[in-house]
């Protein structure tokens, strides 16, 4: 009697062992995988800043453009 207790009890750990290793290696990949999702927003990120530094340039650009332009209008005298 006491061997059929045993073994069902050592059928419910074996049972829950493997459920143990499953949810580990479930863990471990939702690590990776948020590890990944991470890197692609802090690389957003640094997409976003490069974009911004870029509009910034392009903004003193045109700026400047339209300094020299006014400029170009005085000396033709092509102001209104």
């Amino acid at each position: 009697m006491t061997d059929n207790v045993d073994n069902l009890m050592l059928e419910h750990l074996k049972k829950f062992q493997a459920t143990l290793d499953s949810m580990q290696r479930d863990i471990r990949e939702l690590k990776v995988r948020q590890s990944e999702t991470h890197s692609a927003v802090l690389a957003l990120r640094r997409d976003q800043l490069g974009d911004a530094e870029v509009t910034a340039h392009m903004q003193t650009q045109m700026d400047r453009f339209g300094d020299r332009l006014d400029r170009v209008e005085r000396r033709l005298d092509l102001t209104n």
